[in-house]
């Protein structure tokens, strides 16, 4: 409970992007409690969340990778001690289990899989223990939920987890939620887990929202949580509040906040850009639109869905106000960057049709 209150602050800041604030606290933690895995595994976490808006920049990756080692080191000796051993094994499974995730957005799947598999391990040295503490459920919900979902999904996968125990994918949401509601240390990334998992393998679109409103309200500044409950709102057709996130994430972009880079830019714009389109009001939408397929460009993102519907709106735009090549052209770079069966391909290829057929 110590380290706890002494934590709090720090974690905040840490959420709410204030990175510099954090890790000038997790280093006064590191002095403190220089044994522990703790302050070595928070400020490996702060490494991550500034990983997390554009997960191809990699700038961050050795820092945070040199962290977990450490405290994988510190968890290891904790382990050892009779006493301690459960507490040794959260954070052991817990830093693994990041290992293995940056792992895998970087297409390691061989350090992914062996990362993992030690993370599992030292799970189940936790399991059964959940009366300890709430935050000792976070790795049993994940595990839970994703053994059920990836072989639904990738059934290519099947065998390979032929040897570990089928979860529940319903356990696995119950328990999310109760480290969501009580855990301190794994409350954050729980409601992160959840408001991702409601919207994008649930369609409980509400569930996602509730979630995502919260981590808005709680960390302004986080730039992932803004940019995602914008999206909700859009997607759920609450167009007037998603237009004022969509504004003030792109003042913060505008402004270099932490964290507010091209990707949060590209979605303010497009989000924007349909708005207005929407209020039948063309110009703004066109310039929408265009800052939304700078944005693209720029970190060379020509296979999102957001360059390749920016420059459909752009071609509607530009179809209406009679400039019939520049609409082509927008058309064009869709049907370049896309492959044939994808739908926004199809789209692009059909509206030259009529484009020409109209010429014609």
């Amino acid at each position: 409970m110590e380290v706890q209150i002494e934590s709090t602050t720090a974690i905040n800041l840490m959420y709410n992007f204030k990175f510099r604030e954090a890790r000038k606290q997790f280093f006064w933690l590191k002095q403190e409690y220089s044994d522990h895995p703790l302050p070595y595994f928070l400020m490996g976490l702060n490494e991550w969340w500034q990983i997390m808006p554009n997960l191809d920049v990699e700038t961050h990756d050795l820092l945070f990778e040199a962290y977990m080692d450490t405290s994988i080191m510190k968890a290891k000796n904790l382990y050892d001690m009779e006493n301690m051993q459960v507490e040794g094994a959260f954070f052991l499974a817990a830093s693994y289990g990041f290992k293995a995730r940056l792992y895998s957005e970087r297409r390691k799947w061989l350090k992914a899989a062996g990362h993992a598999n030690k993370a599992l391990n030292y799970l189940e040295d936790c399991r059964s223990k959940e009366e300890l503490s709430p935050e000792l459920l976070f790795g049993d919900g994940l595990y839970n939920y994703f053994s059920v979902w990836i072989p639904e999904n990738y059934p290519q996968l099947r065998p390979f987890l032929i040897l570990f125990d089928k979860g529940d994918k319903e356990r696995g949401l119950e328990q999310l939620r109760e480290v969501a509601h009580n855990a301190f240390y794994t409350r954050t990334e729980a409601q992160y887990w959840l408001m991702r998992i409601l919207f994008t393998e649930e369609n409980d679109y509400q569930g996602a929202l509730h979630e995502s409103e919260y981590l808005n309200k709680t960390y302004p500044d986080n730039a992932y949580f803004q940019r995602y409950y914008t999206r909700l709102l859009f997607h759920t057709g609450r167009y007037a509040k998603a237009k004022i996130l969509a504004e003030d994430l792109l003042m913060k972009v505008d402004s270099s906040y932490a964290g507010y880079e091209e990707i949060s830019g590209r979605y303010a714009c497009f989000y924007l850009a349909k708005i207005w389109e929407s209020n039948f009001d063309q110009d703004k939408a066109f310039y929408y639109y265009n800052r939304t397929v700078k944005y693209a460009e720029d970190i060379k993102a020509y296979e999102s869905g957001y360059y390749h519907y920016a420059l459909f709106g752009l071609a509607r735009i530009y179809d209406k106000r009679g400039e019939k090549a520049e609409a082509e052209a927008c058309l064009k770079l869709i049907r370049k960057n896309t492959k044939r069966k994808d739908a926004a391909n199809k789209d692009a290829r059909d509206y030259l049709k009529s484009l020409k057929k109209d010429g014609d």
